[in-house]
């Protein structure tokens, strides 16, 4: 029984992780615009996703609960080329990618300091959720924000809570996906919100 949900949960978040973002490129694609993305969470989600997945291949953690996180930098460093296209410059993406780059060989230079960024990982992910929501809350638009991805992004983390219940018990990783499923929720909610009142308003 629990192989078996061990199994479906692994690879449910891998399918889901697959395609995301890809109703968020495709909205922002289809509106021609990046209105309602926040760069800033952007930004930090983006520096979560690589902490999280160096600290995973640092530990050695089976290779299948950690797999999606690959997939999930290549889309947001999509979606960021996409979002700076947008705003006029995709040519200011680069720094931040050099900056991305560099930190995947320093966080595991000395353990402490990968064991110092994933504690960390936790309020820069939270961080970004929380970007995502002071953006919508001044805007009151959802504009190109896809709902989707969000409440994708909430059952990703509820499968990996129960993953890492039945593999490594991590609490750091508990705490995070913890904390993550309720962001996710909670923007999912605020971007529904925002969504129908624009609706109502047209």
């Amino acid at each position: 029984m629990e192989t078996g949900l061990l199994w479906f949960c692994n690879w449910s978040t891998l399918a889901v992780c697959a395609a995301l973002k890809l109703p968020q490129i495709s909205a922002l694609l289809a509106a021609r615009s990046a209105r309602g993305i926040s760069l800033p969470s952007l930004l930090l989600e983006l520096a979560g996703f690589l902490v999280f997945l160096r600290y995973q291949h640092y530990y050695g953690y089976p290779l299948l609960t950690y797999l999606e996180y690959p997939i999930l930098i290549a889309q947001d460093i999509l979606l960021l080329l996409c979002v700076f296209h947008y705003n006029g410059d995709v040519k200011q993406a680069a720094p931040y990618l050099a900056v991305f780059s560099a930190s995947w060989f320093v966080l595991t230079l000395q353990k402490w300091i990968i064991d110092l960024a994933m504690n960390l990982c936790t309020f820069i992910s939270a961080a970004s959720k929380f970007a995502q929501l002071q953006h919508l809350w001044k805007t009151k638009d959802s504009g190109a924000v896809s709902a989707l991805t969000w409440s994708l992004s909430a059952y990703t983390c509820a499968t990996r809570i129960a993953t890492t219940l039945m593999t490594t018990g991590d609490l750091t990783i508990l705490v995070r996906f913890a904390v993550m499923l309720a962001f996710n929720v909670w923007v999912t909610a605020t971007v529904l919100r925002y969504r129908k009142s624009t609706v109502k308003a047209e």
